[in-house]
């Protein structure tokens, strides 16, 4: 079962709290400028996201506050499930609706379409978006490529889990017009770049014009904060949004769908206040498991040990010997190198404070289970 981190909250004197809060996201808003209600909410600074949505897509957020914002580079390995509506026939320099057409081609026919699509299953090279957060040399890429000075970023892997047709928009010719299509994709895969290349390799050109995100991880959009606000999201809506001008707005921040001109600000906030407390999650032994890390038991014995950076000791911890069977399906997912990625494991107090992070790595080379530190909460 997954706590939340405030069962009846009192409006308005709380004090600031730390939790991870699934958020949904509108379209025209920038994943940065979305947590200023959270930000408000939970009276904290201390807010972070865990993977960039641009500013025409919608969808899952997993924000993390207080404390837990130490987390973020460990939820952003994470995998995620997208809808991306892809239009035919044009791409755009920036690969979505706010760039300009660069260039044309013929729409695909129905088969060549799906025969394409197939390809871009698995593990595959992909050239990340010229206007994108990248850093280049200390300089972000949109940046670099809005003053002309980059024409492409080099390939790099990432892996399609699947992707499958939602729907489309034919021609009476038997062209694809429009296409909804779900990606499930690995951490750093761009969908903007998948509708290029899926485009270019049967003879087209795209852009994607709407794009959703359903899942990050175990996160779920459906289980969100504001998930009720979003709007529909298939290719009659999307189009019409473009249509009515509206995918980039509103671009003032929004939390709710509530018409706030005829609401009190504290009545928008007190709304917004209430959705947002009451979904959050606090970082329990069951949370961490459920996001997918390995729950500990720090001795009380053995907290100064811990917060003092103390080297790692197995006897630190009661239920060390719970990691054997998780260590056994980790090895086997050993390759040929002497070390794969380290097991990250969430450390908690035996009256659940959460500790921090500690990394466990398997070495064949000699055979033994090393543990590091990922890092401390600093006030336990």
């Amino acid at each position: 079962m997954i706590s939340r981190a405030v069962s009846s909250p009192a409006v308005g004197i709380i004090a600031a709290l730390s939790g991870i809060l699934p958020y949904a996201k509108k379209s025209g808003l920038t994943s940065f400028s979305s947590l200023g209600c959270i930000k408000k909410a939970l009276h904290t600074k201390k807010v972070g996201h865990t993977g960039t949505l641009d500013s025409f897509a919608e969808g899952l957020l997993v924000v993390l506050t207080g404390s837990l914002t130490r987390l973020v580079p460990f939820f952003t390995l994470f995998d995620k499930t997208y809808e991306a509506v892809i239009s035919f026939g044009e791409e755009t320099d920036t690969l979505d609706p706010s760039g300009s057409v660069i260039r044309s081609a013929p729409l695909p026919d129905s088969a060549d379409f799906e025969k394409s699509l197939s390809a871009f299953c698995g593990n595959i090279m992909q050239s990340p978006p010229a206007y994108s957060a990248i850093h280049v040399n200390g300089k972000r890429a949109s940046e670099l490529a809005r003053e002309g000075r980059l024409e492409s970023l080099p390939e790099r892997p990432v892996t399609v889990f699947k992707n499958e047709i939602l729907e489309t928009r034919l021609t009476p010719e038997n062209k694809v017009r429009y296409a909804r299509v779900l990606f499930h994709v690995s951490k750093g895969t761009y969908i903007r770049s998948l509708a290029r290349d899926i485009a270019l390799n049967c003879n087209s050109a795209a852009h994607l014009i709407g794009l959703k995100r359903t899942k990050v991880g175990c996160f779920s959009l459906e289980d969100a904060a504001f998930f009720e606000d979003l709007e529909d999201f298939t290719i009659d809506s999307v189009v019409r949004r473009m249509e009515n001008g509206s995918v980039h707005a509103p671009t003032a921040e929004a939390c709710s769908s509530f018409d706030e001109a005829r609401q009190s600000a504290d009545e928008v906030q007190a709304r917004n206040e209430d959705v947002i407390l009451r979904s959050l999650m606090s970082f329990t032994p069951e949370t961490a498991e459920y996001c997918g890390f390995v729950p500990l038991t720090l001795c009380e014995k053995h907290r100064f040990d811990f917060t003092n950076g103390k080297p790692l000791k197995t006897h630190f911890f009661e239920d060390f010997e719970n990691l054997a069977s998780t260590l056994e399906l980790y090895k086997k997912r050993l390759s040929a190198a002497s070390v794969c990625e380290p097991l990250n494991c969430a450390v908690f107090l035996p009256d659940r404070t959460f500790c921090g992070i500690v990394q466990a790595v398997f070495s064949q080379a000699d055979s033994r289970l090393h543990l590091k530190y990922g890092f401390v909460v600093s006030d336990i």
